[in-house]
């Protein structure tokens, strides 16, 4: 269906009284067939629902100037999918002032296209006692730029409506020592949490609390990130997958406590890396659950490529006495990891090349 007929179902699905507030318009069912496109017999049966509506210009002046903003036809379909009133709105009063405010803040061609489709309540709330407010609210919470520009990108459709909610939350995770940049990290990357209710996020503090975590320490608010994200049932799942690969609960808490994002992870994917770190590469324990941040690493495409580079090394007796400490070479960048163990030792390149990338995809099978 094409766009203008798609916006003319919306439009003749609203409220037909709207049609008789307009004062240019002209028969209903001329224009159906005329202008959208319609069949004849089409345009008689909608036309009879309506009774005596007229059609008015209005809905199409905003369709194109939504085109000429930039918005493709399936963005703007979206739109008025989730938002029909759009088609209704003042562009001179509504729309241009709101589009001109985001320009303002930083979204200019595709961004803006991508923001408004995405976020089409965002056209029907009010500027000045909405919209301004909520932004200015965020940006004093926010501490980059850019970081408030993905927060609307990510959740404006239901922050802005909610920046009351937002900003009772922000202040009672302030309450509790959340502040500046811990602050500004969760209201960025974790938005949802501000708009829960205040006694569901007491709860998901209370229970990082009583799970070991201090609220000045910096894994804090990603803790907070896990337990609102996780169930009580599929967290303590993950908890004792971990326990059942060996980890007594005391282990298994510290690692969880030195990495929760960790548990972000599928259990599949996490009994997985798991099991090659202990079982293939032969990790020592108490390595894991000290650095747990490990098992946030690409199996195939960090941990066992840059094992098996070293294993080559030291069965070709390349590498001196002491053998490199195996956490320092996973976190080399890889353009360090490939200066100091692979083009180093040109006779051998070819070979540790083959090491490190030919087998990825056989050891992640295994």
């Amino acid at each position: 269906m094409s766009l203008h007929r798609c916006v003319a179902m919306q439009f003749l699905k609203s409220n037909p009284t709207l049609l008789n507030s307009v004062t240019e318009h002209i028969p209903i069912i001329d224009y159906l067939n005329t202008n959208i496109k319609l069949s004849k017999a089409q345009s008689v049966y909608i036309s009879k629902r309506l009774s005596q509506a007229r059609c008015p210009q209005h809905p199409w002046t905003v369709l194109n100037y939504l085109k000429q903003t930039g918005l493709s036809e399936s963005q703007i379909l979206s739109m008025i999918g989730c938002q029909p009133q759009i088609l209704f709105s003042s562009i001179s009063e509504t729309l241009k002032p709101k589009i001109e405010y985001f320009q303002l803040l930083g979204f200019q061609g595709s961004e803006l296209s991508k923001l408004l489709s995405k976020n089409a309540k965002l056209l029907v709330c009010s500027l000045n006692k909405t919209l301004v407010p909520s932004v200015e609210a965020f940006r004093r919470i926010i501490n980059e730029e850019k970081d408030l520009i993905k927060l609307l990108h990510r959740n404006g459709n239901w922050m802005i409506p909610n920046h009351q909610k937002v900003l009772r939350n922000a202040a009672f995770l302030q309450s509790c020592g959340i502040v500046g940049s811990q602050l500004s990290f969760l209201l960025a990357t974790e938005g949802r949490l501000f708009v829960q209710q205040e006694s569901l996020l007491q709860n998901h503090v209370s229970r990082a609390v009583n799970m070991g975590f201090s609220i000045n320490s910096r894994m804090f608010v990603y803790a907070l990130r896990v337990i609102s994200s996780l169930s009580i049932v599929k967290l303590d799942r993950k908890l004792e997958l971990i326990q059942s690969c060996g980890f007594s609960k005391d282990e298994t808490m510290r690692i969880f406590r030195r990495s929760p994002p960790l548990l972000h992870q599928s259990e599949k994917r996490l009994k997985f890396g798991i099991g090659v770190c202990l079982d293939k590469i032969m990790v020592p324990r108490s390595l894991l659950v000290n650095n747990p941040v490990i098992l946030m690493l690409s199996m195939e495409k960090r941990v066992i490529p840059r094992w098996r580079v070293l294993q080559l090394l030291i069965s070709k007796k390349l590498i001196p006495d002491k053998i490199p400490n195996f956490l320092a070479v996973l976190k080399l960048r890889e353009d360090k990891f490939m200066e100091k163990y692979i083009s180093e030792f040109r006779d051998n390149e070819k070979a540790l090349l083959e090491a490190y990338k030919g087998h990825c995809h056989e050891d992640a099978s295994t």
